[in-house]
């Protein structure tokens, strides 16, 4: 009988084999004895980076999203500026470079909104949103493999489409309810 190498909670790992890795995620194998007592397996995707993302705001209550083709869900996606940063840096450095390069914007103040876990049955992808005000603009510099859309839209506009599930990126649905939330509630001004 094997070892147990781990335990998580009520679960404890046999063992752990990397099956598949790229500069971004891998994915691990793990043989597991699960909380009912019974061996099983399973996959885990490790992310590399943590997302980030932003919500820039206006004094006037315009936001900015970007559109862009995402490649595993075959659509085209309207969401707030969003990427990857590297987990040895602090995320609000991460975030003010995807908002620079990806929006062209540059922001005076910043305001962590949320974390989230993306999809914790299956991954450890976490992301950290914040909210961006004090925007000044300038050119946008995306990465050479990033064939991006910006656009300027009333904040309520942006709250309007994820409502009507016409956006439905994860970071940003969580992220707009919130900044709603907290503008009805008087906790976040323009």
């Amino acid at each position: 009988m094997k070892a147990i190498v781990e335990e998580r909670g009520p679960w404890k790992t046999r063992s752990i084999e990397e099956r598949y890795a790229t500069p971004w995620i891998s994915v691990s194998h793990h043989e597991v004895i699960d909380p009912s007592g019974q061996d099983g397996i399973y996959g885990v995707i490790h992310f590399k980076n943590i997302a980030v993302g932003v919500v820039p705001l206006d004094a006037d209550g315009n936001t900015w999203i970007i559109g862009q083709y995402r490649y595993p869900i075959k659509a085209y996606s309207w969401e707030i500026p969003e990427g990857g940063g590297r987990r040895d840096l602090p995320p609000l450095d991460s975030a003010k470079r995807e908002l620079r390069e990806e929006a062209g914007i540059v922001a005076e103040q910043w305001t962590p909104l949320l974390e989230m876990d993306l999809s914790n049955s299956a991954s450890d992808e976490h992301a950290v949103i914040f909210v961006a005000q004090g925007l000044t603009f300038h050119k946008p510099e995306p990465d050479h493999n990033e064939d991006l859309a910006l656009r300027m839209v009333p904040f309520d506009e942006l709250y309007g489409m994820v409502m009507r599930g016409d956006v439905r990126d994860s970071l940003t649905v969580a992220a707009v309810l919130k900044v709603k939330l907290l503008l009805y509630e008087g906790a976040l001004r323009l």
